[in-house]
């Protein structure tokens, strides 16, 4: 079976159908609708940049083919890399109140 573990390239791994059509951010979670209706959610503490951004920089969203970018943040997400479940560097769980 083909796939990004077996030399996958980017361009392969990224089609029309994976396109982001729609993303949003609430205060935990960026969501992302793709073009063949998948919808994906990840923590924002995946992605400190979003973790540590107002609502407003958080709201301002370009959709690329290849994912999302906040352009206030100078900052941007790939689709491949929320599918994948890949954390931005220096990303760290919040710590749970006992």
């Amino acid at each position: 079976m083909a796939g990004w573990r077996a030399g996958m390239t980017s361009l392969e791994f990224e089609t029309e159908e994976m396109r982001p059509v729609s993303a949003v951010c609430d205060s935990l979670f960026v969501y992302v609708t793709l073009a063949d209706g998948r919808q994906i959610r990840a923590p924002l503490w995946w992605y400190p940049f979003l973790d540590k951004a107002s609502a407003a920089q958080r709201a301002e969203i370009e959709l690329e083919f290849s994912g999302v970018w906040w352009p206030e943040l100078d900052e941007g997400v790939s689709v491949k890399a929320l599918l994948l479940g890949w954390k931005a560097p220096g990303a760290t769980a919040p710590q749970k109140v006992a």
